[in-house]
């Protein structure tokens, strides 16, 4: 920024006022004269070399410094990471920062994610001799049923979006059948190809796509979101832009980052309006830069389920030349259907005029097994910039969609046999199942007037935060009656992703009545701080030092793949 003040705005300032004060050209053409034989006098007093070596060394001193002010990185970031780096390295207080971390680890190790279930085999070893097809069934079956979660029962928030028996049974068979197939190779299996290519087909109907329409299965909405931003990220190359900025909202999702890192774009994210938690019109107007490529909005938002204003960031987007993605991954197959469903809301699709592409996934409210969603964009033109090709690989010429080369052609065809068996009547019902649920929890919370709800909620998902006590102790107390609760940060916050499960009979009213149990216990002793995962979560919004909780996830992911029993870190 204040390199594009001083060229732009600086420099010629300067050359006009010298073009219109002749004095003051005058007086700087004197100076300038006096300067340089100032330095014709002192070069009679060097040798060459020394002069070679002066002129050398001031221009390497001069990049440096203007690499380290004009990093990608802001200033103040930098000196911020560089304060806590030292800082940790002092013999008392880096002592007592690892001491800490070490205890928030040994947290997390005691987690019952990470704990070896007693009573089941582990083969960390291949068996010397294979085991038998009911020997592995009943292994599988045995471990399934460690398993603690209530999804089944709609006490999970999210993660599993259908589960019926019915809708399981029918999805093993086709499985079954396409068990074997790979879209790499499509003159081997041209039923996955023509199945995939149906079901993508559905999707730009459902989104009002043009003639020019057109998207990709891929493998879940991060997946989406990576292929759309690698994409107007190879435009912006062909625009001359080093650089690619993405821009979005507080709220938009974390995969945008994750698409900035892969692929060398810088992500550029502005305030939300702290009362309706959209992203804030003012603010994303004035991050444009001549680098902004795309701009992302929300429908709905992972951590508030709030909708950002599509229409309002489709006409500014248009007026700036740059593209607009909505993200639909979580409201994909809720948002086409609300309307008929009785719930009407604002534009989103294809018909607004700018936006140009939506990321939707298949597997969430469409009901389609585990890793499946679609990316698709308004014109194929688009597309094309997301394929891969490797035109002048020994092995062949090799060219890809997506992040995948071989793909697994089964859930192309359960995604095509999932999305024709529920059919529209089976989305609008469920849509309208979900969004009533939602409305009646989110109006019954409203009676509470220890808790608010954040912004205002229009799909499946409610945010929930408190001013009166430490929010995490709301999410531990649901989580001692059983319910899987998703916590939140800037603000603390918790919230409830509601599915087809939570409509099942008597849920909701269980939910709302734990809840406000959970809350009449809390008011007991507001003040008190909340414990184990709660207090962990609260700590890290509040930790200055970001390394400090990369650390933490990093720690986490290892005990994910930790193979046989945890072990506490004692150490300091």
């Amino acid at each position: 920024m204040l390199r594009k003040l001083f060229l732009f705005i600086f420099l010629p300032a300067f050359g006009a006022l010298l073009w219109q004060n002749y004095e003051l050209r005058e007086r700087i053409i004197k100076e300038v004269k006096e300067i340089r034989n100032l330095m014709n006098n002192y070069g009679q007093l060097v040798e060459p070399w020394q002069l070679i070596f002066l002129t050398a060394g001031f221009t390497l001193l001069f990049l440096l410094a203007w690499d380290f002010l004009f990093k990608e990185e802001p200033l103040l970031k930098r000196i911020k990471k560089t304060f806590f780096r030292v800082l940790k390295r002092l013999p008392i207080i880096g002592a007592s920062i690892k001491n800490e971390i070490n205890k928030a680890k040994r947290e997390l190790a005691k987690s019952e994610a990470f704990k070896m279930k007693s009573g089941v085999k582990h083969y960390l070893k291949l068996p010397e001799k294979g085991l038998s097809g009911q020997e592995v069934v009943r292994h599988v079956t045995d471990l399934k049923a460690t398993a603690g979660a209530n999804w089944d029962k709609g006490f999970v928030s999210g993660t599993v979006y259908n589960g019926s028996q019915e809708l399981t049974d029918l999805i093993s068979q086709i499985y079954r059948i396409s068990m074997w197939s790979n879209p790499l190779h499509a003159d081997v299996f041209p039923d996955a190809r023509q199945l995939e290519i149906e079901a993508i087909q559905m999707c730009v109907g459902m989104f009002h796509g043009g003639d020019d329409a057109g998207g990709i299965l891929t493998s879940g909405g991060t997946e989406s979101i990576l292929m759309a931003m690698k994409a107007y990220r190879d435009i912006a190359y062909e625009r001359g832009i080093s650089r690619p900025e993405i821009l979005c909202g507080e709220s938009a999702h974390s995969a945008f980052d994750k698409a900035a890192g892969y692929f060398g774009m810088k992500i550029v994210r502005v305030p939300v309006v702290k009362t309706t938690r959209m992203c804030d019109l003012k603010a994303l107007r004035n991050a444009i830069t001549s680098s902004t490529i795309v701009m992302v909005a929300s429908a709905p938002g992972f951590p508030h389920g709030i909708i950002d204003p599509i229409e309002e960031m489709a006409t500014m987007a248009s007026r700036k030349g740059i593209y607009l993605h909505v993200d639909c991954c979580l409201g994909g197959f809720l948002l086409p259907f609300m309307e008929e469903a009785g719930f009407p809301i604002g534009p989103f699709d294809f018909r607004v005029k700018g936006v140009t592409s939506i990321s939707c996934d298949t597997h969430k409210y469409g009901f389609c097994p585990k890793g499946s969603s679609v990316i698709l964009y308004s014109s194929k033109n688009i597309r094309k910039y997301q394929f891969f090709v490797a035109p002048d690989w020994q092995g062949g010429i090799y060219a890809s969609p997506s992040v995948a080369g071989s793909r697994p052609g089964a859930l192309a065809v359960c995604t095509w046999a999932t999305m024709v068996h529920i059919g529209r009547a089976g989305y609008v019902e469920s849509t309208k199942k979900v969004i009533k649920t939602a409305r009646y929890i989110t109006a019954e919370l409203k009676k509470i007037p220890e808790i608010y709800i954040l912004g205002n909620p229009e799909v499946s998902v409610i945010g929930i935060g408190s001013t009166e006590f430490d929010i995490y102790r709301l999410s531990s107390g649901l989580g001692e009656k059983g319910w899987n609760i998703n916590s939140l940060q800037f603000p603390s916050s918790i919230h409830i992703c509601l599915t087809l499960l939570h409509t099942q009979a008597g849920v909701a009213d269980k939910f709302v009545n734990d809840l406000k149990s959970v809350v009449a216990e809390i008011m007991k002793d507001p003040h008190q701080k909340p414990t184990g995962s709660g207090a962990i979560y609260g700590m890290a919004q509040t930790v200055p030092d970001r390394s400090v909780v990369q650390e933490l996830c990093e720690a986490f992911m290892d005990l994910y793949y930790q193979a046989g029993p945890v072990k506490e870190d004692k150490t300091n």
